[in-house]
């Protein structure tokens, strides 16, 4: 059985335990909803949307959520792939399931940076 829970990560993770909840779920990759704001993140889940959907319940702001995958197994640029369906809005002028903006994409790499250590 494929365990698709939903952790929300406060303090510091470890690529170790990311690469565990890989090995449950995607094999590679493991989903994960960044909040730019308050500086954390949802991670697992079969859905970008379950994960901002429990940060919502825990009182993040929509604007501030944004869907991307983490491939354990890679470094660098390739550790975070910006691909959501959640990241569709056109209302704050990202009209695709990217990032588009580089200055949102560089507040996601901090906030990652800050809770997924080695």
């Amino acid at each position: 059985m494929i365990d698709m829970e939903i952790e929300i990560v406060r303090e510091p993770i470890s690529v170790k335990k990311l690469s565990e909840i890989a090995e449950n779920q995607f094999g590679d990759l493991v989903k994960a909803v960044v909040d730019i704001e308050r500086e954390i993140m949802a991670i697992g889940g079969e859905l970008h949307a379950d994960g901002e959907a429990l940060l919502l319940q825990e009182g993040s702001r929509q604007e501030n959520l944004w869907g991307i995958n983490l491939y354990v197994g890679k470094t660098g640029e390739e550790f975070i792939e910006f691909d959501s369906m959640i990241n569709i809005r056109p209302s704050q002028d990202n009209r695709s399931r990217s990032v588009e903006s580089s200055e949102l994409r560089d507040k996601i790499k901090a906030t990652v940076d800050k809770l997924v250590k080695e």
